[in-house]
């Protein structure tokens, strides 16, 4: 019997049950030992220039051995994302001037770690304050600028140098055109960023780090400090969720890294969580403007997408998202034209850069508000609407107006399998009843359909699959899990061609010296490239082993089978085990598996919502899901990665924010403040299956760790303005908090029903 579909039991759980994790800041390294820690002196204001740095009384204080400011850093400031403007660069520790509440100023290094903040309170900095520029908008007119040197705020941009078809619209009987806001996320994973590092005699640096990629973060590392990537090993122990926000290395890893060997002792750093809040990369953070037109039949003819992005003040992968928003801006549907443009601009916060989905969530949202306000405008049901344009299954491959080419797609059948699935017409039927009545508790219902790119730009990894003399396997990845089980879902592709129980697997990752090459873990790629690679991998060992069998068992290979871990002359009890063959010679194989492309998964959310018209405020009674990834190898841990996005895409929608005053003072900066939900909060989810493979790779896999944040945030968004609409209510952006939602309704009855919104949009 097959292990592949099986529902197997997460390997990992145990030791997380009992022993629990390692984390970088539980290391125990003998390496370690005698460690600094690193406490950073951070700015206070958003925008200003440093006149003076005073570290005198803190080098004085109890248990400090060295403290260095920007002067002492002889590192060049860095460009943190290559695609940005080239002169947006980061100082390691700023020194003429600060761009964010929390830029680093000084960095003290104490014998304990509780001596740190005491210390670093003593550090005095005189600051000139500067104007703070929050808005995007704002920060598009360049009237303060960050980098004076530049001359503009604008830090990169795809498809802006370009005018828009003034003639786009022109064959549509209805256009409607609103602005819309994408607003900006904490990643918030439950591992703050922590690094430690120790310089060795032998001219090389260890590195622990809490990373999702590895040997990008060395990479990228030896290119800010100017050594050779050989020089540094990287070590991901257990890390504690990502979200994205751990791709690649941080200013702060090459910080820790440069400071062992200033100060000839290992330094270890690991922030708080208001640390993290303030300074580890932040997402979404879009300001859009989508403009639809069709027929008042339903069919969509154009539609296009203005796209103003913040990359936060020093430019990282939040410069490039946009990129993924336009490619993906058409979503399931197919419409004869479609354009857009995307611009993005520095301002005095946070750098961002990827959260769940990265920029496909961004496009979906956006597509799928203009499709409601689309069906709104000629009376229409949102459902049919939506299946009335979505490209046909018999299209595929299709490429879009975006520029991608969906490899497979059963857009329709999924939007009425989520329907059924819900009991729509009765829902709709229960909500006209209580209009009907005037219940204080409205109804709403909101559907979404959606497709997502997974694993775009990273299409191939290595892995590697050992048979060992005394019968266990070893398995090495590229790929680098933070939560997603992929020790339990490797084992079972290992499992599945060995014949031998993943009770003897064992799967290695996380180390650059063991696995020198890797793409991480991100952008829902790791079954799809890392998963098909041990697969790949696994196979490949069987055909090694059954050559070398051929030879032990005097029999010809296409005679032999390998099945519970020895190889047998087919019809008869004449074998060799793979642990014996092992015994004579080393038995692995080392393969790479590359796609050559990204594949497409999608699905369809319908979210039921009440909403208290007095209060406003929300809540999300039932949500079904239909989220299509192809075949599916553990259901248990595909179901994880669905309730995991799905909690958050509600949790966009209804509460969560990242908020600046108007001097860029951070006034989400710790969990008090920053509201996402617990399980008491979220209803059950209701999780309905689709298998639509793809043709890119032998198992038909797609991804499927992002596909809740994307399909269920405009689901649940729809779902709360739809309950209020028949008060005249047209919009209201993210969160559709009870404040929002509150005054949205009171907009709408003082203007008699007229239509109202909460947010600065328009319809025509």
């Amino acid at each position: 019997m097959s292990i592949m579909g099986t529902r197997v039991v997460r390997t990992e759980d145990p030791v997380f049950l009992s022993r629990g994790a390692t984390y970088t800041d539980d290391l125990t390294d003998e390496r370690l030992n005698g460690a600094l820690h690193l406490t950073l002196v951070r700015s206070p204001l958003a925008h200003a220039r440093i006149t003076a740095v005073d570290v005198e009384a803190a080098r004085e204080a109890p248990g400090v051995v060295a403290v260095f400011t920007g002067a002492d850093v002889d590192l060049a400031p860095a460009l943190l994302f290559a695609g940005a403007n080239p002169g947006m660069v980061r100082p390691w520790l700023a020194t003429d001037k600060v761009r964010f509440v929390g830029e680093p100023v000084a960095a003290v290094l104490t014998e304990q770690v509780y001596q740190g903040q005491d210390a670093a309170d003593l550090v005095e900095v005189d600051y000139d304050p500067l104007p703070a520029v929050v808005d995007p908008r704002a920060a598009l007119a360049d009237e303060v600028l960050l980098f004076e040197e530049v001359g503009t705020n604008l830090a990169g941009g795809f498809g802006h140098d370009k005018a828009f078809d003034e003639h786009l619209f022109d064959d549509c009987d209805v256009v409607v055109t609103r602005d819309i806001v994408n607003q900006r996320l904490a990643a918030s994973p439950l591992e703050t960023r922590a690094a430690a590092a120790v310089w060795g005699d032998d001219g090389r640096v260890t590195l622990w780090a809490s990373t999702q990629n590895p040997q990008s973060a060395r990479d990228e590392i030896a290119g800010w400090l100017g050594i050779d990537a050989a020089l540094i090993h990287l070590i991901a122990p257990d890390v504690g969720g990502g979200f994205g926000a751990k791709i690649g290395a941080d200013p702060e890893f090459a910080l820790v890294v440069w400071l062992a060997k200033a100060a000839g002792r290992p330094v270890r750093w690991a922030e708080t969580r208001s640390e993290n809040l303030t300074g580890m990369l932040q997402g979404r953070a879009q300001l859009q403007t989508i403009t639809i037109g069709g027929n008042r039949d339903g069919d969509v003819l154009a539609y296009r997408l203005d796209i103003l992005a913040d990359a936060g003040a020093y430019p990282r992968l939040g410069v490039f998202l946009p990129f993924f928003t336009r490619q993906m801006a058409p979503g399931v549907y197919d419409i004869p034209k479609v354009e857009s443009r995307a611009r993005t601009v520095v301002t005095t916060t946070t750098s961002t850069g990827a959260y769940r989905g990265a920029g496909r969530p961004e496009a979906t949202a956006a597509i799928e508000r203009a499709m409601d306000l689309f069906a709104a405008e000629i009376g229409k049901d949102p459902a049919e609407v939506r299946k009335r344009n979505v490209v046909p299954p018999d299209a595929f491959p299709f490429e879009t107006k975006g520029g991608a080419v969906y490899d497979s797609g059963e857009y329709a059948k999924a939007i009425d399998r989520v329907l059924e699935g819900a009991g729509y017409a009765e829902l709709r039927a229960e909500q006209a009843a209580r209009r009907e009545r005037g219940d204080v508790v409205q109804l709403g219902i909101g559907v979404s359909a959606y497709v997502e790119i997974t694993g775009g730009g990273a299409f191939s990894e290595d892995a590697s699959v050992e048979v060992h003399p005394d019968g266990t396997v070893t398995v090495l990845t590229g790929t680098s899990p933070h939560g997603q089980g992929h020790a339990t879902a490797w084992s079972m592709l290992a499992s599945e061609h060995l014949g031998i129980p993943i009770e003897k697997i064992t799967v290695k990752h996380g180390d650059t010296d063991l696995i020198p090459r890797g793409s991480g873990t991100m952008g829902s790629r790791s079954l799809q490239t890392g998963g098909v690679a041990v697969h790949q991998a696994a196979g490949e060992l069987v055909e090694l082993a059954k050559r070398r069998a051929a030879d032990v068992l005097e029999a010809s290979v296409d005679d032999l089978e390998v099945a519970e871990g020895a190889v047998t002359v087919k019809g008869t009890d004449t074998s060799v085990t793979l642990a014996q063959l092992a015994e004579k010679e080393q038995l692995k194989v080392d393969t790479v598996f590359d796609s050559g492309a990204p594949t497409f998964p999608f699905g369809a959310h319908v979210a039921v919502v009440e909403v208290d018209i007095e209060s406003g405020k929300a809540v999300v009674d039932r949500i079904v899901t239909l989220d299509d990834a192809g075949p599916i190898v553990n259901p248990l841990l595909a179901e994880g990665q669905r309730h995991g996005g799905i909690a958050q895409g509600i949790s966009q929608a209804l509460l969560e924010e990242v908020v600046y005053d108007s001097e860029g003072n951070p006034l989400t900066a710790t969990f008090a403040d920053y509201a996402f939900p617990s399980a008491a909060e979220l209803p059950s989810f209701t999780l309905l299956d689709m298998a639509t493979p793809t043709n890119l790779n032998p198992l038909g896999a797609k991804g499927i760790g992002e596909a809740g944040t994307i399909g269920a945030t405009p689901a649940v968004q729809s779902a709360v303005i739809d309950a209020v609409s028949y008060l005249g209510v047209r919009h209201i952006d993210m969160p559709t908090s009870p404040l929002r939602v509150w005054e949205a309704i009171n907009a709408a009855r003082g203007e008699s029903g007229a239509g109202s919104d909460s947010s600065e949009g328009a319809q025509q």
